[in-house]
């Protein structure tokens, strides 16, 4: 049985962190400690339902499926457990296509409502970029992104750690000044989904492939440890290669699914 974490540790565990599904392949989502999601994408359903039931805050990033296509049936699955709502933070963008394309009564029941609107499963709360909102010693700062839909990434503090996901994004000047007002950064989830000579559809889907993110690495001052996530499936050894040829004396390391990030 692992070890509760200490108010002066941080852990990231990897549920999901694929560009797709198939086989072992799950879609975004890390649990943070035992209590918050960053992103609900397939991963999610990696979880016990003990655990689903221990899940207390989901800050979204966006509002595709891969990121958020299991709090549907998270919220369902503990529907007869849960005593206070799950909390999900996102950008206004993001809940309202919730609220209207998810939870409509058509493809999910609206859980924001249910059992009673005065004591539902799930309760939306919007975030706007450089907000933070602080959660048992963890500061958790919203922070603009470059994506085909309104993006965000996600700083989170605790004690003297910081981690960060850079969510679905390509180039963009938001990030990493961002990052860099943080007097550290300890670790960096960094999503790169396609291959440079994908790059033309990567501009047009608003990913990063390795030129456009070994570009972008160049405007952070700290030196993380960088973890790669979002690879398409069948290209994940090309990129990460394309990546290591580009920068070989920087530290990137591909993220897999059930990994432990300890901070």
């Amino acid at each position: 049985m692992e070890q509760a974490v200490g108010l002066e540790t941080m852990q990231v565990r990897t549920l999901g962190c694929s560009g797709g599904i198939g086989g072992e392949l799950r879609t975004t989502c890390f649990q943070v400690d035992d209590d918050i999601l960053i992103d609900a994408g397939t991963g999610l359903g990696n979880l016990s339902l003990e655990q689903m039931k221990g899940i207390r805050h989901i800050f979204l990033t966006h509002s595709h499926l891969d990121h958020l296509a299991g709090i549907p049936l998270m919220v369902d699955s503990i529907f007869g457990d849960i005593t206070e709502p799950v909390v999900v933070h996102a950008a206004p963008a993001t809940l309202a296509a919730l609220r209207e394309h998810i939870f409509n009564w058509v493809i999910w029941p609206d859980f924001s409502i249910l059992p009673t609107a005065s004591r539902p499963v799930i309760r939306f709360e919007a975030m706007q970029p450089g907000e933070v909102v602080e959660l048992d010693g963890r500061r958790i700062e919203m922070i603009e992104v470059n994506h085909v839909v309104p993006g965000v990434a996600y700083c989170i503090e605790k004690g003297v750690k910081t981690f960060a996901f850079s969510g679905d994004t390509t180039t963009n000047d938001t990030l990493w000044p961002a990052l860099n007002r943080h007097a550290r950064l300890d670790a960096l989830v960094v999503e790169c989904a396609f291959a440079d000579e994908d790059e033309a559809l990567s501009q047009k889907a608003f990913h990063y492939c390795p030129r456009t993110l070994i570009a972008d690495l160049a405007k952070l001052n700290h030196r993380p440890r960088i973890y790669i996530t979002h690879l398409k499936p069948g290209a994940e050894d090309r990129i990460v290669a394309q990546l290591q040829a580009r920068l070989p004396d920087l530290e990137l390391r591909r993220l897999s699914g059930g990994q432990l990030i300890r901070l």
